[in-house]
């Protein structure tokens, strides 16, 4: 426990599954958190010291809500949408804040991000022109199938595969609904190796913390591919290294990053990378949990100790990170569940008494149902388990373990979980 931090009030705006781990750091190191969303059930609230009702998009209501609680810092959950607005409330709150206005406005919007990155050098998922109008002139240039997303979601929110023409407005009308600001992109739907590129910024020194593969579902055609796992560190870091690293360094000077952590993610066919999306922000998949077991240092706290004290800490990256995981193997592993009300839960609690896993993040519990327009977004995640291990081989089989023993099953007996991916090809052990 830090002594510095002791009894200090962090608020933290946001309050879905994925910020509970961010709250139980802060209660660890003896913070008082104060977490706020527009829904008074949500998970993250139950960890917090103190909850509040107050909705993360209402700036006036969490300057209020900061000033008459009297805290010391602010610091936003996992939740791209709240990170304009968590760079807001600092400002009148003349708080430490990792984030800037320029770079919310550059890292918030797809389309805003992907301009900004075709100006360094870094190509984004090829586009077709496209309005909500769905001009016949501009319909008739589009080669299917395509990806329709709106410019300004996250977790797969509004995204749809088009494989024809009546499934293309069907998507429009899906992604505007989504979008506050009613517009959306249609990209080539790209049918090749995605991959998560991870970075760390401390007092303007980036480190690519961890670059690793994703592997997504295939059984829900028609909708955003939502993840099943990664593992790390990629098989085409070398080509990372060589074609990507420095054209992300100059596109991050030039956007004026300091502090925090971001994550890009990208496609690449075998020659080049095609970026996609970005989140200037702790990732609902938590990489920083492998990293806090194999570099040591934890980007949860350093983003905690910055919305105290405006430091990230001692942390030396050049010396601490770690790309290539000292020789190390990891994985992230994904349970997704199907429709349905989840009555029995079984293998989940395995992984306690097993020192390769080193978390597991539970969304869904007996007795939740998964709704239909939960599929293809991250909603339908049960629970996320983090492994690391001494090499492939071993990576593999405890993949392989849980796989097979996490059931979940319906009021019928129905097993509800999606399969997974195959860790012998995901490794290059077949």
């Amino acid at each position: 426990m830090m002594s510095d931090l002791i009894g200090k009030k962090l608020l933290i705006l946001g309050a879905n599954p994925e910020t509970v781990p961010l709250v139980e750091k802060a209660n660890d190191m003896g913070i008082r958190t104060l977490v706020t969303s527009n829904r008074a059930g949500d998970p993250a609230k139950k960890h917090a010291w103190r909850a509040f009702d107050v909705d993360g998009l209402d700036v006036e209501g969490l300057v209020g809500l900061a000033r008459s609680e009297r805290v010391d810092g602010v610091l936003v959950g996992v939740a791209d949408i709240l990170v304009p607005v968590y760079c807001a409330v600092c400002e009148r709150l003349e708080l430490p804040c990792y984030a800037t206005r320029r770079i919310t406005e550059i890292f918030s919007r797809k389309d805003t991000f992907k301009a900004f990155c075709e100006r360094h050098g870094i190509r984004g998922i090829p586009e077709y022109h496209l309005d909500e109008n769905m001009r016949a002139e501009d319909v008739e240039r589009i080669i299917f199938p395509v990806m329709v997303k709106p410019v300004d979601s996250c977790s797969g929110l509004g995204m749809t595969v088009a494989y024809d023409v009546n499934e293309l407005r069907a998507g429009v009308e899906k992604a505007l609904r989504v979008s506050k600001s009613r517009r959306f992109l249609v990209e080539k739907y790209m049918r090749c190796d995605d991959m998560g590129l991870y970075y760390t910024f401390k007092d303007g020194y980036c480190s690519a913390s961890c670059i690793y593969d994703r592997y997504t579902t295939d059984e829900q055609p028609g909708l955003s591919r939502v993840c099943l796992g990664g593992t790390y560190p990629s098989k085409h870091i070398d080509e990372y290294f060589e074609k990507m690293h420095e054209k992300a360094l100059r596109m991050f000077r030039d956007a004026g990053i300091m502090n925090g952590v971001l994550m890009l993610s990208a496609f690449f066919d075998g020659n080049e990378f095609y970026v996609y999306d970005t989140g200037f922000r702790l990732q609902g998949e938590a990489p920083h949990i492998l990293m806090k077991a194999i570099h040591g240092f934890d980007q949860a706290e350093m983003l905690i100790r910055f919305a105290l004290t405006g430091s990230e800490g001692d942390t030396d990256l050049s010396k601490e990170d770690d790309a290539r995981l000292r020789g190390k193997y990891a994985a992230t592993l994904w349970f997704l569940s199907r429709c349905g009300k989840i009555v029995r839960i079984e293998g989940l609690d395995r992984w306690r008494d097993d020192p390769r896993v080193q978390a597991s993040i539970q969304r869904l519990y007996e007795g939740d149902e998964v709704l239909t327009d939960w599929i293809g977004t991250e909603k339908q995640v049960l629970a996320r388990l983090y492994l690391v291990c001494d090499d492939k081989r071993e990576l593999s089989n405890a993949l392989k373990y849980y796989m097979s023993t996490v059931r979940a099953f319906d009021e019928a007996g129905n097993d509800l979980l999606l399969k997974g991916f195959d860790p012998d090809e995901a490794l290059g052990l077949k």
